[in-house]
């Protein structure tokens, strides 16, 4: 046996931490960002208030959220104002805004950043996740049960006491900014279909129940969104509460106030009634000819 201090071996690890000490130490070498953070969140800042109706007591509750930084998950069906609640309070609040659209594609690497190749070398590119975290933005997930677990499981030390995303690509570790909060949003209706949060999810997060409005609330909403007579936008409403009653005997989801407002502003710009209705009402949600027959009648029972 050879008498070295010590005996080399391969160890995989080793070799790990020596390419991401290299890689750090040459981001390092290179003339550091002269973008100032205000700039970098600037596109990100809602410039006009958002129109938002609020239903019930939602408002002062994240706004309470907010002022303690805790992890908010809006739960509701699709359609139902969620995610122009976040966008309301945003600017209600002053605060940037990051929205991330979750896919059942998305990485861990989609949300924290990755390195990039580019005619300088490698540079680490911040996911939007990062960026928020590092510069102090509400980081918005939306519809995050479409993501993997073991992608949702990366916002797990921002959600608790620590406060920090570790870069583990990178050998850094981001403590939040005190302006950064996590929200998603989550439609309960998908557990049917196998999609999800782990509990350990799930309890990191304070919650605000979503629904569709009252009669005369989403009448408003309708009407001041698409420019139709309240009338009209009452209509609307009376045929999307028919159609949510069948829910579950033939339809897999109700109207939403979202496609309410679609159908209404196709009205507003003079088509007729019925053909609006058929348009953005009852073909996009179902292919089912004595569905679509059901719901052609409550139609025509309006209009």
């Amino acid at each position: 046996m050879r008498n070295d201090t010590f005996m080399r071996t391969y160890s995989p690890r080793q070799e790990a931490l020596a390419r991401a000490a290299a890689q750090q130490q040459a981001a390092a070498s290179r003339p550091a960002s002269t973008a100032n953070p205000s700039d970098i969140l600037a596109q990100y800042l809602i410039k006009q208030e958002p129109y938002y109706r609020p239903v019930a007591d939602e408002v002062e509750l994240y706004e309470a959220a907010y002022s303690v930084r805790m992890p908010i998950m809006l739960k509701g069906p699709t359609g139902c104002g969620k995610t122009r609640f976040v966008e309301y309070m945003a600017w209600r609040l002053g605060k940037p805004l990051i929205t991330v659209a979750c896919n059942e594609d998305m990485t861990a690497s989609d949300l924290v950043g990755r390195f990039l190749l580019d005619a300088g070398g490698t540079r680490w590119q911040d996911g939007p996740l990062a960026v928020a975290a590092r510069y102090g933005a509400i980081c918005y997930l939306d519809e995050v049960v479409e993501a993997r677990q073991d992608t949702t499981v990366v916002i797990h030390p921002l959600t608790d006491a620590r406060r920090m995303l570790p870069l583990e690509k990178k050998g850094e570790l981001i403590e939040a900014h005190p302006d950064f909060q996590i929200v998603i949003s989550y439609n309960p209706g998908y557990q049917s279909l196998m999609k999800d949060l782990k509990q350990s999810t799930k309890q990191r997060f304070g919650a605000l129940d979503f629904n569709y409005p009252a009669h005369d609330i989403e009448a408003e909403i309708v009407a001041h969104e698409s420019g139709v007579s309240l009338e009209v936008a009452k209509n609307l409403v009376h045929i999307g509460e028919r159609a949510r009653n069948l829910k579950g005997h033939g339809l897999d989801e109700g109207l939403s106030t979202r496609m309410l407002i679609y159908a209404g502003s196709l009205i507003a710009k003079g088509v007729a009634p019925l053909a609006a209705c058929r348009v953005a009402l009852v073909r996009p949600i179902t292919d089912d000819p004595d569905m679509r027959d059901a719901l052609d009648s409550a139609v025509t029972t309006y209009f």
